[in-house]
């Protein structure tokens, strides 16, 4: 009985071998355009979503929790699309450097590194880009002398308006 089935079998894979000659190749894969940020002036408004400190009242918390910043920013993109890290800092830190960083199909994950005041700041950046857009979130870690100081959130928009004004 199986000797039966192996023969009826070889006669449909010779078939279904021979059906493909003559048709047309497959399409090669289409390769997705990368999704780069323009260099330009951006509008960045960051809405303070956390801030604690070890101190912190409640009072405080709340009036953290209205601050909002609108800034315009000339934000340079080198040449692999990663924009500059000063201005994905703002105002939590300078002289900033990417210490890891994911750039991929409009996604955004980095650390930076940077000095704050006679301290250093951290900061996470996790969300989404387009050419002309950018909405993502931040966490900031602020230490002086090796011990945590200050702790913030916030939600970060930005629309590209143009080029840097000269």
């Amino acid at each position: 009985m199986m000797k039966r089935i192996m023969v009826a079998a070889v006669p449909l894979a010779t078939l279904a071998a021979l059906g493909g000659c003559g048709s047309e190749p497959a399409p090669a894969p289409q390769e997705e355009a990368p999704i780069v940020m323009q260099a330009g002036q951006w509008q960045l408004i960051r809405k303070t979503t956390g801030y604690n400190t070890p101190t912190v009242t409640p009072a405080e918390y709340q009036e953290a929790l209205k601050q909002v910043s609108d800034d315009k920013v000339c934000i340079a993109v080198d040449a692999a699309g990663v924009p500059d890290a000063n201005a994905l800092a703002g105002s939590e830190g300078t002289e900033c450097t990417y210490k890891d960083k994911m750039l991929r199909k409009g996604r955004l994950i980095a650390t930076l590194s940077c000095k704050a005041g006679s301290g250093t700041s951290e900061i996470t950046v996790e969300g989404n880009y387009t050419a002309d857009t950018l909405t993502a979130g931040t966490t900031m870690t602020k230490t002086d002398g090796g011990q945590p100081v200050l702790r913030t959130t916030h939600d970060v928009t930005g629309k590209r308006l143009g080029d840097c004004p000269a």
